[in-house]
């Protein structure tokens, strides 16, 4: 579809590989596939598509990549300064007993794995950042989450907002994130999927791209 003049957002995505109980990891394939299905469905109006990075499901495993990543797409973001355009980091995850997609609120200062993660890591009551302080402290997404779920169930989509990504490695991932956002003045969203056997691979694809579509309308 395109957009007249500067993009209004340019977003940069997450997916997971695959880890212990998920041999394969829809949000792997989502990630993978988004630009080519973008590419024939056409980009909402006013979106512009950043990096696509798959992370390892591995909580310090991820967050080296990750911070590249974010780092990246700052500079780009400062290359691009003059566009004006904002800058929004959408983190995929799977919740493989969930029936609907989740918008995730927040996440807590806490890494308790319930299994080790993909490089052995078994952390429990530990604090993600240690100069946050106490495991209870959560960071919040400066983005309307109410909004976002509202607008995607109104296109027909099974979504739901969430208050809790857990404490694995989706909630340590997150955290780093929004943690990073909030000193750079970008945005970051965790979104949590079902599998392909609850949700098919169609609609999820569909998803994400009205997802970007209600996130363009919005900033």
């Amino acid at each position: 579809m395109g957009s007249e003049g500067p993009p209004a957002v340019t977003i940069h995505v997450t997916g997971f590989k695959k880890f212990h109980g998920v041999s394969e990891n829809p949000t792997e394939t989502i990630v993978t596939n988004l630009q080519e299905y973008l590419k024939v469905k056409g980009l909402p109006k006013g979106v512009t598509l950043g990096s696509c990075s798959i992370l390892e499901t591995a909580g310090q495993g991820a967050v080296i990549p990750l911070y590249q990543a974010l780092e990246t797409g700052l500079s780009e973001k400062d290359s691009e300064a003059s566009n004006g355009g904002k800058i929004i980091w959408v983190h995929f995850g799977v919740n493989s007993g969930a029936t609907r997609f989740a918008i995730e609120h927040q996440a807590f200062n806490e890494a308790t794995f319930r299994c080790a993660d993909e490089m052995g890591w078994k952390p429990q009551k530990a604090p993600i950042v240690s100069a946050d302080g106490a495991i209870s402290r959560t960071r919040e997404t400066s983005l309307p989450v109410e909004k976002i779920t509202e607008s995607l169930a109104k296109m027909g989509y099974e979504v739901m907002t969430s208050d809790d990504a857990g404490r694995f490695v989706c909630n340590y991932v997150y955290y780093h994130s929004l943690s990073f956002a909030e000193q750079n003045g970008i945005s970051s969203l965790f979104v949590h999927v079902p599998s392909f056997l609850t949700i098919d691979e169609e609609t999820q694809m569909q998803f994400a791209a009205s997802l970007f579509e209600v996130l363009a309308s919005i900033v």
